[in-house]
């Protein structure tokens, strides 16, 4: 719901260069030094290209808010194609674009009113197409986001659909008769299934004298998958982007494809002390049993997967990646979602047990990343910790005192673990969660509906900072949200140049993370696990240097020694490749001062 490889470097040469690169990394500065690399076969190029999504850093775009090109006040395409060399610099591999389809906006894209075009707020697919083709120049790929649960109520589909019974697009979607309805009297609606945005999830159509199911705005009617007729339509849709050399998709609301078939109402959550749990909006809070994660999303990811593996090109080499947005209760879950060896459905599931855990607790952070790295076969986990929906990190783990330094705490774990790595645009200059204040001032619909319990999303989506001056360099014109104060502090410009700043960290362990063996593919082994203070943990690779990791979960310092863990670390030794900015160098292993939130990255010599 969306609401709540690179090219690894021979091991030699990474080895060399990371020696050579030790110090500038250690003073947190912003690149490795270049070094020479021996030219990879067809074959081994052919196999990077396959394979690029393993290691990936995937960076999210909200466009509306991104960068405007224009001069109206609402990021766009040509703004994203302008800031490319910046998402090239920082070392991204794919850039996720939120929903830039024709669209009312009443969900700011999430209703989409035509599949196959570029809403013109955004631009033109004559811009989308020069973005792509820029951004292959620079090996970044785009990622399209597929909304499948639903479309606009201005769709032509559903403007059928709704034009009489009869209609042949009226099984696109899910229509029902009222409970008690009459010819004089409409009745109640089917069930109690509720929309994730307030109230009843069915709204009532006095032109044809039915319900229509919404598991989000009334304004986006769910589309029925039990209708061979919408398979076939979206990978017609599919197939048009990547006709037009997208990277893969990132499938939203992708567990709320199916109900019940009976319609049984949906339990309702109690308290401890036995009482309805009621939400922001008013309503009891129900337990999603019969609108979400039902067996038949299966079937039709393993499809669309099939689908998606057929395309290839010379022009668009690699992989075509499928992310899902999957919120799941437990690590069995995730790793269904990427489907049995012989019926693949994602490549990328997010792991959304890790991303909200919304507090720096070791216990739990060691069991998930455990989980994750260990209960999922030989599949790639996905990272994240941020997105479009969520309050920014600042709120959900920043201690107003310590964020930039938890911040780094935060991106440490993303970056230094196994596998993909997703961020959102942002969160490596540590921009700040900033809701409306009134009402009146609220623009996501949620927050009018919520208010005061739930402020919306606008806090999240406000625009990128790219400068202290006017607009923070977004706009010239009056932004679409407000910029907030604080970007005449965090901003690019003032952090690209500071060695010190969480930009430089940023860029500092994605080079790590493309660059160093033990990074690239190694296995991760937590250390210290007695340790509720500190997370510690151990990346090794055949042949290279392992390399040890260990943040400070804490506002006090910690000592850890890495070596009474078990892992079978002998060596006394360790060469920095990355710290807290200002902290000292370990001299052994077996003792490894942190400061307040403080990190330690090194190679075990």
């Amino acid at each position: 719901m969306h609401w709540t490889k690179c090219i690894p470097r021979t091991i030699l040469s990474c080895a060399l260069g990371l020696f050579s690169g030790a110090v500038a990394l250690a003073a947190g500065g912003q690149n490795l030094p270049a070094h020479q690399t021996p030219q990879p076969s067809h074959e081994a190029s052919a196999a990077s290209e396959r394979n690029w999504w393993k290691n990936a850093v995937i960076y999210e775009i909200y466009p509306r808010s991104f960068q405007d090109s224009n001069g109206d006040g609402i990021g766009d395409l040509n703004g994203i194609t302008q800031r490319l060399d910046y998402l090239k610099d920082l070392g991204v591999d794919a850039i996720w674009l939120t929903p830039c389809y024709p669209s009312p906006q009443v969900d700011f894209g999430y209703d989409i009113s035509d599949y196959k075009n570029i809403d013109p707020r955004y631009g033109t697919l004559k811009d989308f197409d020069r973005l792509v083709a820029e951004a292959g120049k620079r090996h970044i790929r785009v990622i399209m986001d597929m909304v499948m649960n639903h479309t606009s109520d201005k769709h032509e589909w559903f403007m059928q659909s709704r034009s009489s019974r009869g209609n042949p697009y009226r099984d696109w979607y899910m229509w029902h008769d009222g409970k008690g309805e009459t010819a004089t009297d409409k009745g109640a609606p089917p069930n109690n299934w509720q929309s994730y945005f307030g109230h009843s999830a069915w709204q009532w159509d006095s032109g044809t004298r039915q319900y229509y199911y919404h598991k989000f705005y009334i304004q986006q009617p769910d589309l029925n998958w039990d209708n061979p007729k919408v398979h076939e339509a979206f990978k017609d849709i599919i197939g048009f982007w990547l006709k037009r050399g997208v990277g893969g998709f990132r499938f939203d609301a992708i567990t709320n494809l199916f109900e019940d078939p009976k319609l049984a109402d949906e339990g309702i959550v109690k308290n401890k002390n036995g009482n309805p749990v009621i939400n922001a909006y008013g309503d009891p809070q129900l337990d999603d049993s019969k609108t979400n994660n039902l067996p038949g999303v299966h079937p039709v990811m393993q499809e669309m997967r099939a689908h998606v593996d057929t395309f290839s090109s010379d022009k668009f080499p690699g992989t075509r990646v499928l992310i899902g947005e999957t919120y799941m209760e437990n690590i069995a879950e995730l790793a269904r979602m990427y489907g049995p060896a012989d019926k693949p459905e994602f490549h990328l599931p997010m792991d959304t047990q890790v991303a909200f855990i919304n507090k720096l607790d070791v216990a739990v952070f060691r069991a998930r990343l455990t989980g994750v790295e260990t209960q999922i076969g030989d599949n790639t986990p996905l990272l994240l910790f941020d997105n479009h929906d969520n309050p920014r990190l600042d709120a959900r783990y920043g201690d107003g005192v310590h964020d930039t330094d938890i911040q780094r705490a935060i991106a440490t774990v993303l970056f230094a673990s196994r596998g993909a790595a997703l961020f959102y645009y942002g969160d490596e200059i540590g921009m700040k969660t900033t809701p409306p204040t009134r009402k009146e001032d609220v623009k996501d619909p949620i927050g009018v509906t919520g208010w005061p319990r739930e402020k919306g999303r606008d806090g999240e989506r406000t625009p990128m900072q790219w400068d202290g001056g006017a607009n923070a360099g977004f706009s010239k014109a009056t932004p679409w949200l407000p910029v907030p104060p604080s970007a005449a502090t965090i901003n690019v410009e003032a952090e690209k140049s500071d060695p010190n700043s969480l930009l430089a960290w940023y860029r500092s362990l994605i080079r790590l993370k493309k660059t160093n063996p033990a990074f690239t593919h190694g296995e991760n082994t937590m250390l210290d696990t007695g340790n509720m203070k500190v997370l510690s943990w151990l990346r090794q690779a055949a042949g290279a240097p392992a390399v040890v990791v260990a943040v400070n979960f804490t506002a006090e310092p910690q000592t850890v020694n890495l070596t009474a863990s078990g892992a079978g670390l002998q060596a006394a030794h360790v060469k920095t490749l990355l710290k807290t900015p200002g902290a000292a160098d370990p001299v052994s292993l077996h003792r490894v001062a942190l400061g307040p939130y403080g990190i330690y990255i090194g190679e075990v010599r």
